[in-house]
C-alpha cells in the first residue's frame, strides 16, 4: 500500500458541456492585489488559539496511533467569518486544524504544507500528520498542515433538512431536497471561495508569510482557486489526481468520470484478470470475461452494483486491491447460477467464494471483511426505505450537504432537465457499466454565485501536476486539460497506472521531480515528462494497456477500441442478437 487511508468514494453524477476560463488579463492591466485576510478578519486575527491533542474519528486506531509519534502533532478550533465578503456582519463559524513541527529549524525550513485529500467534503484534519509520515524527507523542510474545510467534519458542519414529499417523481424529490438546504442560512458560504479565505487565514494565524499545498482530486480545484485568489501567497503547489480546472465549474469533471470508470474496468482490470486465468479462472480473453459478466447480469442486477460500489470501484481508486476486485467480479460470475433466499445471502455467498480464491493478503482479507459490511449495510437500508409507508405526517429527512453545496456552487451547472435525460440515455450507450449508478445531478436544480476565478499569467505561481493515465475518478483529460491551461503548470503523466492519488508513487521519475520542486521550486524543464506505472499486484512487470505515452502526455480515447467493443456485447446481449462473429468484429455499436 502506497497510502496509510483513504477517503470514500465521491457520489457519480455529472455533465458534458462547461465553458472554459480565459486566462489572459486584459491588455495593460496591472495584477490584481491579493486578499488581506488578516485586515478583512479584524479582531479575529489576534484570537488566542488553544492546541490540544489531536482526534481523527472515523479513522483506524493503529492508524491514529502512528499520527501521534509525528512530532509537533497538535490540534485547534480557528474562528472564522463566517462570510469573508462581509466579515463585519458578526457571524462566525470554527475551522479545524492540525499542525505538525517537523521541519528543521534555520534556512533549511520552507515553511508550511496545507494538505487536502479531496471529495469535496473530506476531512482533511488528519492529513498534516499522513503527509509527514508519507513524505519524511519534505517533512523536514515543511510543517504540514491538515484542516477539515468549512462545512466538513469537526469544523462547522453544514447539514440540510427537507420535507419529503409525496411524489414518486425524481425531479419533484430533487427540487424538494435543493430548496430545503437552501433554506439553511450557512449553505450559501460553504464554498471553494469561502474555503480559500480560510486557507490563507489559519496561514495569518500560523505566523507564515506564504503557503504550500498537496491537494489530491477535487483539493486540486481548491488548490488552484487559492493560487488564482492569493497568487503572491502561494509557494509550492502539486495538483495530483487533478479536475478539469480548464473549465469555470466541476460540472465537466463529473462527466467524464462515469466513462473512465467504465474504461478502467475494460481497459485495466479484466486483462488483469485474464492474465491470470488459473487463479481467477474466468479464461484468457477480456471481452469473454465481460461477456459472462453481463450474462450474469453485470450492473444491471443488484447484486451486481453492490460488489462494484464497495470491491470493484474502491479497487479502482487504489490498485494495490485489484486482486480484490478481480475475485469479485470472478466469484459473481461463478455465482449467477446458484440461488439465494435474499441478497444478504447472495452476499455471504459471493464472499464466500472470493475468500477461497489463491493469494489474498491479510490487507486483501481486511478489505473485504469492509467491503462485506457495506454492501450488508446497504442492503438493510434498501429495506428499511422500502418498508416505509405514507402518513398523515410529512416526514423530515437530515443530510450532510457538504459535497453538494461546495460542488454544485462552485459555478453553475446545466439547469435544463432535458438535457440531463439526454446525459443519461447517452451513458447506457456509452458507459453502460458505470450507467445504472447514475441519475441526475443535485446540481441540475442548485442556483450558484460563484465561478472559479481567472488566473494570472503574471502572477500564477509555477506548479506541478501529477495524473494517472487510467484514473477512474479524475480522468487523465482533465488533468491534461489543466496542465495545459494553468500558466507555468507542468505535468508528470503516469502510464498504465490508474490509482487516484500518486505521491508520493515511490519512483524515481515520479518523486523526484516533486521533491526536487519543493525544495528549491525548480520544476522540469520540459512541461510533460512521462512515467511508468509500478506493476500490478501478483505481477513482476508492468503491461501495457489502454493509450500510449508519446512525447511525455499519454495519448487514449475516451472511448477505446475495447471499450466499443465490449460497449457492443452489452447491446448485443440486452437486444436478444448477441453472435460470436457479432461480439468478436471489434465494430462500435450503430448509435
Amino acid at each position: 500500500m502506497r497510502k496509510y487511508f483513504r477517503g470514500g468514494i465521491a457520489a457519480v453524477t455529472g455533465a458534458l458541456i462547461a465553458t472554459s476560463i480565459v486566462l489572459t488579463p486584459a491588455a495593460g492591466a496591472a495584477p490584481k492585489q491579493d486578499p488581506d485576510t488578516q485586515k478583512l478578519a479584524g479582531a479575529l486575527a489576534t484570537q488566542k488559539v488553544t492546541w490540544e491533542e489531536c482526534t481523527f474519528p472515523g479513522v483506524d486506531p493503529a492508524t491514529v496511533e502512528k499520527f501521534k509519534t509525528v512530532k509537533g502533532l497538535a490540534c485547534a478550533t480557528i474562528q472564522v467569518p463566517r462570510d469573508w465578503h462581509n466579515p463585519a456582519d458578526g457571524n462566525t463559524i470554527g475551522i479545524r486544524v492540525s499542525k505538525t513541527e517537523t521541519a528543521y529549524k534555520g534556512t533549511s525550513r520552507q515553511g508550511i504544507a496545507l494538505v487536502n485529500p479531496g471529495g469535496p467534503g473530506g476531512s482533511g484534519l488528519p492529513w498534516g500528520a499522513a503527509m509527514a509520515l508519507r513524505a519524511p524527507v519534505l517533512a523536514g523542510q515543511y510543517d504540514f498542515i491538515g484542516f477539515d474545510p468549512r462545512g466538513v467534519g469537526l469544523s462547522t458542519p453544514l447539514t440540510c433538512s427537507y420535507t419529503v414529499p409525496n411524489s414518486t417523481d425524481v425531479n419533484v424529490l430533487n427540487k424538494a431536497k435543493v430548496d430545503g438546504c437552501l433554506e439553511n442560512p450557512l449553505t450559501q458560504f460553504i464554498t471553494t471561495e469561502q474555503t480559500t479565505y480560510d486557507m490563507d487565514f489559519i496561514r495569518v494565524v500560523l505566523g507564515e508569510k506564504k503557503t504550500s499545498y498537496i491537494g489530491y482530486s477535487y483539493g486540486t480545484w481548491l488548490g488552484t482557486w487559492y493560487a488564482a485568489t492569493f497568487p503572491s501567497k502561494a509557494h509550492r503547489f502539486l495538483l495530483d489526481s487533478a479536475v478539469d480546472a480548464s473549465q469555470s465549474t466541476l460540472e465537466n469533471t463529473w462527466d467524464l468520470q462515469p466513462r473512465t470508470r467504465d474504461r478502467q474496468f475494460q481497459e485495466a482490470l479484466l486483462p488483469f484478470m485474464a492474465r491470470s486465468d488459473a487463479k481467477y479462472g474466468q479464461g484468457t480473453d477480456p471481452m469473454e470475461i465481460r461477456r459472462n459478466w453481463e450474462k450474469a447480469g453485470g450492473t444491471r442486477e443488484f447484486v451486481g452494483q453492490l460488489f462494484v460500489a464497495w470491491f470493484v470501484i474502491p479497487a479502482m481508486y487504489d490498485t494495490s486491491q485489484y486482486h480484490v476486485a478481480a475475485s469479485a467480479v470472478a466469484s459473481v460470475i461463478d455465482a449467477a447460477s446458484e440461488t439465494a433466499a435474499s441478497p444478504s445471502e447472495k452476499v455471504e455467498q459471493i464472499v464466500a467464494k472470493m475468500l477461497t480464491v489463491p493469494g489474498l493478503t491479510d490487507d486483501n482479507r481486511a478489505f473485504i471483511t469492509k467491503a462485506k459490511n457495506n454492501a450488508l449495510a446497504a442492503i438493510a437500508k434498501k429495506e428499511r426505505v422500502a418498508v416505509k409507508t405514507t402518513t398523515a405526517a410529512a416526514e423530515v429527512e437530515t443530510w450532510d450537504a457538504s459535497f453538494e453545496a461546495i460542488r454544485c456552487q462552485d459555478g453553475q451547472w446545466n439547469q435544463n432537465l432535458h438535457y440531463w435525460n439526454y446525459w443519461l440515455a447517452d451513458l447506457t450507450v456509452n458507459a453502460p457499466f458505470i450507467a445504472p449508478f447514475m441519475a441526475t445531478p443535485l446540481c441540475a436544480y442548485w442556483p450558484a454565485k460563484t465561478s472559479m476565478p481567472k488566473p494570472d499569467k503574471k502572477t500564477f505561481p509555477r506548479l506541478l501536476v501529477a495524473q494517472a493515465e487510467l484514473d477512474a475518478a479524475t480522468a487523465y483529460e482533465g488533468g491534461l486539460a489543466t496542465a495545459k491551461a494553468l500558466p507555468n503548470a507542468k505535468l508528470i503523466s503516469v502510464d498504465n497506472e490508474g490509482s487516484h492519488g500518486l505521491f508520493p508513487y515511490n519512483t524515481d521519475c515520479v518523486d523526484d521531480p516533486v521533491v526536487a520542486y519543493f525544495q528549491t521550486g525548480i520544476t522540469p524543464r520540459k512541461q510533460f515528462t512521462g512515467c511508468q506505472a509500478l506493476p500490478l499486484p501478483n505481477e513482476d512487470k508492468t503491461f501495457e494497456v489502454g493509450g500510449k505515452l508519446t512525447n511525455g502526455k499519454v495519448k487514449i480515447k475516451m472511448i477505446t477500441p475495447a471499450v466499443k467493443e465490449a460497449n457492443k456485447i452489452v447491446k448485443d446481449l440486452l437486444s436478444g442478437s448477441s453472435t460470436a462473429a457479432a461480439d468478436e468484429s471489434g465494430m462500435p455499436a450503430n448509435l
